[in-house]
């Protein structure tokens, strides 16, 4: 019964928490694919992120733009994340007669877990993406580790005069109220 008490907190409390401690962010991508990225938080749980990124594996410079809907773990400072959105990549190549395929454009999808400490934002993702036209490959994935700094750091709203006299009364009683229904 502890155990499924502390289950039903762990899932349950996450879930009522607002996500991100942050509105913008800016900073590097680094992994298989270099670049900048930036994110913007649009919505309670969402943000957009818009990545530029140069690969290290194919000769292509690569713009993305996604809408990622985030998850707090624990407190709105630790997220899981996932979203997707649309690439279009352009070929580094002067001699684009002679290359095998065209410029990229298609889908990409991204998973991962961020953390915001103060004013440095750090998050490690999985993104795989799908060319619909062109590329090198239909197929292919991604990770990388992002460094951002918050530039707009999300206000943290007190609590309203109802929730500050139920806090309160909280904790002038004594042990666990069984009869929490009565309040």
């Amino acid at each position: 019964m502890k155990y499924l008490r502390h289950l039903l907190f762990v899932l349950i409390i996450p879930a009522s928490l607002q996500a991100q401690s942050y509105d913008t962010a800016l900073g590097m991508r680094l992994g298989t694919d270099w670049g900048l990225t930036v994110k913007q938080r649009i919505a309670t749980k969402t943000t957009l992120e818009a990545l530029l990124q140069s690969s290290l594996q194919r000769e292509e410079v690569l713009i993305t733009l996604m809408a990622e809907q985030h998850f707090p773990i624990l407190s709105r400072r630790m997220n899981v994340y996932y979203g997707g959105g649309l690439h279009k990549g352009w070929i580094n190549e002067t001699d684009l007669d002679q290359m095998p395929y065209k410029n990229p454009f298609g889908i990409t999808f991204i998973g991962g877990i961020e953390l915001s400490l103060a004013r440095l934002n750090i998050s490690y993702d999985f993104k795989p993406a799908i060319n619909i036209v062109g590329g090198q490959n239909n197929f292919y994935t991604q990770t990388g580790i992002s460094l951002r700094y918050i530039i707009d750091k999300r206000e943290w709203k007190p609590f309203s005069g109802s929730n500050k006299k139920k806090r309160k009364n909280r904790r002038k009683r004594e042990g666990f109220n069984w009869k929490f229904w009565e309040n």
